[in-house]
């Protein structure tokens, strides 16, 4: 007679499992505002439109989903899992700002080998970091385990992001033109983004590990780890550009915004931009060290670098010449003028 199997036996612990949900809802309640409508033991999240401050009156939804790549792979190598969250929310968020939105709510999706509470716990940290950072609350989630399909200690993450802008507030990019400036925002560092590239440079090429000090030329404080440089969470630039929009109102003088993450500069921002037009960059921006580095190991050429990082940019605003130096006093992060728009050769 064949033995009894469980669901244990195939990797898949539903005591362990149970463990792990008890200890999210109190993170993720952390997130709601008044908006957020309970439902206990429900199989959705609700979320109301209007409601506080909120008035819509032509609403449009904003939906967004990114993941965080293979920076993964860094956190699992070092054990460090509760910033990864950020990375997540950010890709996402930065991407519904964009149009104008505000992000409203958050869904994660996180699948592993078999359950963790400790590792769950401490990547949905990260996400509630994230949702706060941009103001949104974390709505759900899906935890997905998936024995055979990961190894020991892998995972992935996936994000998605409903916002909301009012219709005639969307900024789709159909008023630039000629002559509008670009205005670049620092990012903090690599973000999510070539992390395959950087990977293969790093311990592939040059046979560095993760917990090997930085150099000091790169090194943003003393006894920096390479993975402390490269687990740098994405920034998020949600608070910055609805302030933008709330102090210089719907027609602000902003015709686009381009969050710069795979493609680089020129691709993400030539995306929003209207038949006949092109950008010229100034490229008179200070790149950060670690990008040199990667290049200076790797012996990438700049055209390919440009092409994969932001290069020290993580967002750019498309904006009217006469409010240009305005918005750039306005906005809590380094910025300035990286080039302009003209008509395509």
């Amino acid at each position: 007679m064949a033995s009894k199997v469980s669901y244990k036996d195939s990797g898949v612990d539903l005591d362990v499992y149970a463990e792990s949900m008890s200890r999210l809802p109190k993170l993720a309640g952390s997130t709601f505002s008044e908006r957020v409508m309970r439902l206990d033991g429900g199989f959705a999240g609700l979320f109301r439109l209007n409601g506080g401050v909120s008035g819509y009156v032509d609403p449009v939804l904003v939906s967004c989903t990114d993941g965080v790549g293979t920076k993964l792979k860094i956190a699992s190598a070092v054990n460090c899992h509760d910033t990864v969250g950020i990375d997540l929310v950010a890709m996402s968020v930065n991407d519904a700002i964009c149009c104008g939105a505000e992000p409203l709510f958050f869904l994660d999706y996180v699948a592993m080998p078999c359950d963790d509470p400790d590792l769950l716990e401490s990547i949905v940290k990260g996400i509630v970091v994230g949702c706060c950072e941009s103001g949104c609350a974390l709505l759900g989630g899906e935890t997905a385990i998936l024995s055979g399909v990961y190894s020991a200690g892998e995972y992935d993450l996936a994000g998605f992001c409903v916002g909301v802008v009012e219709r005639n507030g969307v900024i789709d990019g159909k008023s630039i033109l000629e002559g509008d400036i670009l205005i670049g925002v620092e990012s903090s560092g690599l973000h999510s983004n070539g992390f395959s590239l950087v990977r293969k440079i790093l311990f592939d090429v040059a046979g560095l590990s993760p917990f090997d000090l930085a150099p000091l030329e790169v090194a943003q404080y003393s006894g920096q780890t390479i993975s402390d440089l490269l687990l740098k969470p994405t920034r998020i630039y949600v608070k910055t550009v609805l302030n933008l929009l709330n102090q210089f109102g719907a027609n602000s003088g902003i015709s686009g915004i381009a969050h710069i993450t795979g493609g680089g500069l020129v691709e993400n921002v030539s995306r929003i931009l209207p038949d006949g037009l092109s950008l010229q960059l100034d490229r008179n921006w200070n790149i950060p060290p670690i990008f040199k580095w990667i290049s200076k190991l790797g012996e990438v050429d700049n055209n390919e670098m440009e092409r994969v990082f932001n290069m020290g940019i993580g967002l750019v605003l498309i904006v009217k010449p006469e409010i240009a130096d305005q918005i750039i006093k306005t906005i809590n992060f380094k910025s300035q003028k990286i080039g302009k728009i003209i008509k395509k050769l």
